[in-house]
């Protein structure tokens, strides 16, 4: 069984600090092409900012994105998952909270991102494999 660490070793983590303006914070999500980012302060994780927090507590609200700040409408202390935790624990996790992105982290060290299309991803992939096995063994068994 594969651990999240496998998943989010390497990886760029991209973060965005709490006092940064939710347009930038929007840019960089644009430019990176992904849809949350961990929010910190002093290096620390606070809270994470989604596309999910731009719509309801931006957009909708009809606030100023060039003057508002992340911390202002990130999601505060948000759940993690550690890296030694399961594919299976953070889906659960995810399907149970309602989250699109999770952050990952080993005490206070953040660690990386992970979202619900890299664990459906990952899980596809194993899955993938184990029918690829079967197929094996049933043509050689017959």
């Amino acid at each position: 069984m594969q651990t999240i660490h496998e998943l989010v070793h390497g990886r760029q983590v991209y973060t965005v600090e709490d006092t940064a303006s939710v347009l930038s914070a929007a840019q960089q999500m644009k430019q990176h092409n992904i849809g949350a980012l961990p929010v910190v302060r002093g290096g620390k994780l606070v809270g994470i900012f989604s596309e999910r927090d731009l719509m309801k507590r931006v957009v909708a609200e009809q606030r100023d994105p060039a003057k508002t700040t992340v911390g202002e409408v990130m999601t505060q202390n948000p759940r993690v998952v550690g890296p030694k935790d399961s594919f299976e624990t953070c889906l659960k996790m995810m399907k149970e909270h309602g989250f699109r992105h999770v952050p990952v982290s080993d005490g206070h060290q953040l660690m990386g991102l992970v979202s619900l299309r890299d664990v459906l991803l990952r899980d596809l992939e194993e899955k993938d494999g184990e029918v690829k096995m079967m197929r094996a063994y049933i043509h050689t068994n017959t």
